[in-house]
Formats: C-alpha cells, sequence, structure tokens
C-alpha cells in the first residue's frame, strides 16, 4: 500500500491517469476531450464522469452543441439506449454541478 497522506487519493489517481491519457495520445486538448465524451455514451457511464469530463471539456472550449453532435454521431454505433442514457447521466450530472454552486454560494 502506499504511503500517501492525500486526503484525495482517488481524485488524484484519476488525475494521474488523465494526464498519462493526455501525454501518451498525441491528441490536442479538445480533440482528446471530443474521444473521451464518446467513450463515457460507449460505456454507459455514470453521472460523476460526465461531471468530471464535461468540466473539463468546457474548460478546452467544447460547449454544449458539441456535446450534443458527439451523441449523434455515435448513436448508430452504440444504440439509441445508450445514448438515451448518456444525455440523461449528462443532464444529471450539470444538474449536480448547479446545485454545489448554489451550496457554494449559499455558504459565501
Amino acid at each position: 500500500m502506499s504511503d500517501t497522506s492525500a486526503e484525495t487519493p482517488v481524485q488524484d489517481l484519476l488525475a494521474t491517469m488523465t494526464a498519462a491519457s493526455m501525454e501518451a495520445s498525441g491528441l490536442d486538448a479538445q480533440s482528446l476531450m471530443l474521444v473521451r465524451i464518446a467513450a463515457l455514451v460507449a460505456v454507459d457511464a455514470p453521472p460523476a464522469s460526465y461531471l468530471l469530463n464535461l468540466g473539463a471539456a468546457d474548460a478546452v472550449g467544447v460547449d454544449g452543441e458539441t456535446v450534443r453532435d458527439i451523441f449523434a454521431a455515435v448513436a448508430p454505433i452504440v444504440g439509441t439506449a445508450r445514448v438515451a442514457s448518456a444525455v440523461g447521466n449528462a443532464v444529471r450530472a450539470l444538474g449536480f454541478a448547479e446545485l454545489a454552486a448554489e451550496q457554494i454560494d449559499d455558504d459565501v
């Protein structure tokens, strides 16, 4: 077991894995996020995965319209059930983010 004293070991691991993925892929940040979002749809990822990745995508200029375009582009490959699930999970993730932001505003 690691001797790490980090308070967020899972988050730290995910950040390390993401950084390694970015470096290994050679894709620019926007292209990487497009591929990652498509992969989330393909694996029927939960809302938490969308929360993390949509925030990162937004930070590199991938907007909601582009995310919708990704959903449409992968639909013939992954099927309508996966895309419908992805839309629901992405909406839940955005709702979680909005609730968290409101909580932060209330605490300030």
